[in-house]
């Protein structure tokens, strides 16, 4: 009798078990699927003309995407649309690498050093992440243009530098990871501080980093705000200005809804290269980075 119960709940919960992952694997696919609909409506509505869009929703591509490639690729009215992503990726590859390294660096003098007033410098940081970019706007534009920095990358580029919410993280991050035995080996073998910083440090912390220039990657690529601000030349608009331009046009008869969705999985490739190449750090970077708060 003993051996058959046991059997028989043994046999229960394997039952369970089962059930548990088959609705777990069920919720999942329904998850990604949902995820990845909005890019397969995407792709669906670059392969449609100007009149198919406007007749509703289909499910199957048509026969219209090398048209919309060539109409988006030769719009004048955006000067020319490789020119304005190769800008973005001149912007976003600038700002994910000054970024992530500069950031990374401050977190670590903080982490590290022993300073008085590191607590305040800490706090200091945090505060300024709190406060939106738009209320320096004004004050931004004024001191571009006073500096002869209007219509160039450098306001873009260089203001990167200090990014308060990536510093966070990396604070986080080497809290957590980085054991400081290894600094102070480090200089008890004459390594100087940058030495120990470029080329014992970083390899540590190459999921964090690679995590961060992602995610800086992508808020720079998609960036509207700053610079539709400083730039007013065609040969230097970024992809997102590019776009707002074509869209504008939507609600008159020369807006083609083709070309916008065309543009719109055009400056979606780059974003899902950088992802692919470095997304085998993100599981191991954002769990390490979150296990102490």
């Amino acid at each position: 009798m003993a051996k058959e119960r046991m059997d028989f709940i043994d046999k229960g919960n394997k039952t369970t078990l089962f059930v548990s992952r088959l609705v777990s694997y069920i919720f999942l696919i329904f998850v990604t699927i949902l995820s990845l609909f909005s890019f397969y409506l995407l792709i669906i509505n670059s392969t449609r003309s100007n009149a198919q869009l406007q007749a509703g929703f289909e499910v199957l591509p048509k026969e219209h995407f090398f048209d919309n490639l060539v109409t988006a690729w030769n719009d004048t009215s955006i000067f020319f649309l490789p020119q304005g992503m190769l800008n973005s990726f001149i912007v976003a590859a600038a700002t994910c690498i000054l970024t992530t390294y500069f950031s990374a660096m401050t977190a670590y003098g903080v982490c590290v050093y022993d300073f008085k007033g590191r607590n305040f410098v800490h706090k200091f940081i945090i505060l300024i992440m709190m406060i939106p970019t738009q209320v320096g706007a004004l004050g931004f534009v004024k001191l571009v243009n006073e500096l002869g920095l209007a219509n160039t990358y450098w306001p873009l580029i260089i203001p990167a530098i200090a990014a308060p919410s990536t510093y966070f993280y990396m604070k986080q991050y080497i809290d957590s990871t980085l054991p400081l035995e290894i600094v102070e080996a480090a200089r008890v073998d004459g390594s100087n501080e940058f030495r120990t910083y470029n080329f014992i440090c970083v390899p540590i912390l190459k999921p964090a980093l690679a995590v961060q220039m992602i995610f800086a990657f992508v808020a720079s690529w998609n960036n509207f705000f700053t610079p539709a601000l400083i730039l007013d030349k065609k040969e230097l608009y970024t992809l997102p200005i590019m776009l707002s331009i074509v869209r504008s046009r939507i609600n008159s008869q020369a807006g083609d809804m083709g070309e916008v969705y065309m543009i719109i999985l055009l400056a979606i490739i780059p974003v899902v290269v950088v992802y692919l190449f470095l997304s085998k750090f993100i599981i191991g970077g954002v769990t390490l980075g979150s296990v102490k708060g």
